[in-house]
């Protein structure tokens, strides 16, 4: 396998990338991120900021974005499994309000590239998971926005069944986000 491959989704601009694996009886080895490459797949992005957190079983993280310092992210997990989720919030885009969605895990490590202009958020499926981002811009905590992470005019077809058992657990102010038609952006 090369070093990557950059399977386009049904949104302009948001990509499931996969990763060259090399493995052997030690272990593995695994190149995330290289400029030029992902330079030569025509993602011409400089990361500023690394995050990375960690969450138990249920958890639904979003969906969020920064209004004036929005930012794209490189995302993947390094530990359990998520449902990832990039909401489009380009107003002029074809798939304005369209939402696209990926398993990332430890097992497949895929990466999932959400431009500018998107809200993104997760739901944790593994008994824990570790999620690992880049971003195109650092976090301005004034500049925080938010969708309501079941909004019905986005429909995001979330995975519950994969956490029978389990609660979805929220942020308080992932509780209270507005709802799609109600925030008001311009990407």
């Amino acid at each position: 396998m090369d070093k990557f491959k950059f399977i386009e989704t049904k949104i302009n601009g948001v990509y499931i990338i996969e990763t060259g694996i090399f493995g052997d009886k030690r272990g593995y080895f695994m190149e995330t991120y290289n400029y030029n490459e992902f330079k030569t797949a025509g993602l011409d992005m400089l990361f500023v900021q690394d995050n990375q957190s960690k969450s138990k079983k249920g958890v639904l993280r979003g969906l969020h974005f920064q209004k004036k310092h929005p930012q794209g992210k490189l995302v993947r997990v390094t530990k359990g499994e998520v449902f990832d989720v990039a909401v489009d919030l380009r107003n002029k885009s074809e798939t304005y309000g369209k939402w696209v969605g990926v398993l990332l895990s430890e097992e497949n490590k895929k990466q999932f590239y959400i431009p500018k202009g998107f809200a993104h958020g997760f739901l944790v499926l593994s008994d824990e998971a570790e999620f690992c981002y880049k971003c195109t811009d650092f976090y301005h905590p004034e500049d925080e926005g938010g969708v309501l992470w079941n909004d019905m005019d986005i429909n995001i077809d979330w995975p519950f069944d994969k956490i029978v058992g389990s609660d979805i657990i929220l942020s308080d102010k992932d509780k209270i986000l507005p709802k799609f038609k109600d925030i008001e952006i311009e990407f």
